[in-house]
């Protein structure tokens, strides 16, 4: 699962900044090993990858600085710029009751209380006062639905892959 991305290199001896995709941000720091997908040349993340061992982190200002085993300078560091930071699933903590993971939410249909059928979640929007599914395709029309439990959204199962939600069909 990929939880960050590198950045641009901290200092000469090898640090980069980290843009994580955990929340809260500093979660990142739970997890010491890292498969990462360097860039290819121009643009996007290869096939290929490396595991390496975090060996430090630092909080900095304006975020997370770290530190990765056989990276010791500028260059090995900037070689990694852009490249997508994936741990195992197996390694992330089980979501408590109530609490979901994006992934497991993506790809869910998504259906009205009346049973409208309303699409797919195409994935997730992060507003800052409450998160948003974009759900379509199959031929519908582009939704978003805030992600409200027990207002908006109405039940979620994941063996079924099911959101119920009660949500304007119109909106």
């Amino acid at each position: 699962m990929v939880i960050g991305v590198v950045g641009r290199v901290f200092g000469v001896k090898g640090w980069c900044w980290i843009t994580a995709y955990t929340r809260p941000v500093d979660g990142i720091t739970q997890y010491r090993q890292w498969f990462i997908r360097p860039p290819v040349d121009g643009g996007g993340v290869g096939k290929d990858g490396t595991w390496y061992r975090v060996t430090k982190f630092a909080a900095q200002s304006q975020g997370i600085v770290a530190k990765l085993e056989g990276v010791d300078d500028r260059s090995q560091a900037e070689a990694l710029t852009g490249a997508e930071i994936h741990v195992p699933i197996d390694a992330l903590p089980k979501a408590a009751e109530g609490e979901y993971y994006w992934r497991d939410l993506t790809g869910c249909r998504v259906e009205h209380v009346s049973g409208q059928h309303f699409g797919v979640v195409q994935e997730l929007l992060e507003t800052g006062a409450n998160d948003v599914l974009v759900v379509g395709g199959e031929g519908q029309r582009e939704r978003l639905i805030p992600f409200i439990p027990d207002d908006v959204l109405v039940s979620i199962d994941l063996d079924q892959r099911l959101i119920v939600v009660d949500w304007d069909p119109d909106f």
